[in-house]
């Protein structure tokens, strides 16, 4: 293995840079990290605020579990190790996509504060917005929107979050969104409100 990586070579410094792409894009590229119980309403906020920010001529992108989980990961299980491997893929993945000026909006339980670190230490800081989409463990299930919370209650889930996997609250989100108090709607303007000031900042 040693001997193969001498014979990789660095290409970076002849790319095309990011600030080419964001000026080509006239918009700041960064990650958007929603984290939050299954339920919570995650997937259906990102779809929404990608939708809203297409209107205002945003190029965005949108990860998610389920296109993220058939894919590049579908090789992962639901256990420690992979869960960070999970994680780990997703963050490498949304560094290329902020290198090259794209708006990135991610849409995973990240169930605790080390994965989400691990994620925030590849994307580094200054690009990593973290967003707790925050609905109660009991509405979530209520919701139940997968019948996910069923088949855990049933045990053919293992390892589920929330109920016999732990889900770590941030305790300093950059935005922190209840969508058990307000409507999807409200939800929504909530982040594309939060973003637009963070996204618009190259927009003549």
């Amino acid at each position: 293995m040693k001997e193969e990586s001498t014979n990789i070579h660095p290409i970076f410094g002849d790319l095309l840079q990011r600030e080419d792409k964001e000026n080509l894009l006239k918009q700041h590229s960064a990650v958007f990290w929603m984290t939050g119980l299954s339920g919570s309403g995650k997937s259906t906020v990102a779809k929404g605020v990608e939708r809203e920010l297409h209107k205002k001529g945003f190029l965005t992108q949108v990860l998610d579990g389920d296109n993220v989980r058939t894919g590049i990961n579908n090789n992962l299980g639901f256990s420690e190790e992979d869960r960070l491997e999970n994680i780990r893929r997703i963050a490498e993945v949304s560094k290329l996509f902020v290198n090259c000026g794209i708006i990135t909006i991610n849409s995973f339980v990240s169930p605790t504060q080390a994965i989400r670190q691990q994620a925030k230490d590849i994307i580094e800081a200054k690009n990593f917005y973290e967003i707790y989409i925050n609905a109660p463990f009991s509405v979530c299930e209520d919701r139940d929107v997968k019948g996910l919370y069923a088949k855990a209650r049933k045990g053919e889930i293992k390892n589920f979050t929330g109920l016999d996997a732990p889900f770590e609250a941030p305790e300093s989100a950059a935005l922190e969104v209840k969508t058990f108090e307000e409507s999807i709607e409200e939800s929504i303007k909530n982040v594309v409100d939060f973003m637009l000031p963070i996204i618009s900042n190259n927009r003549k």
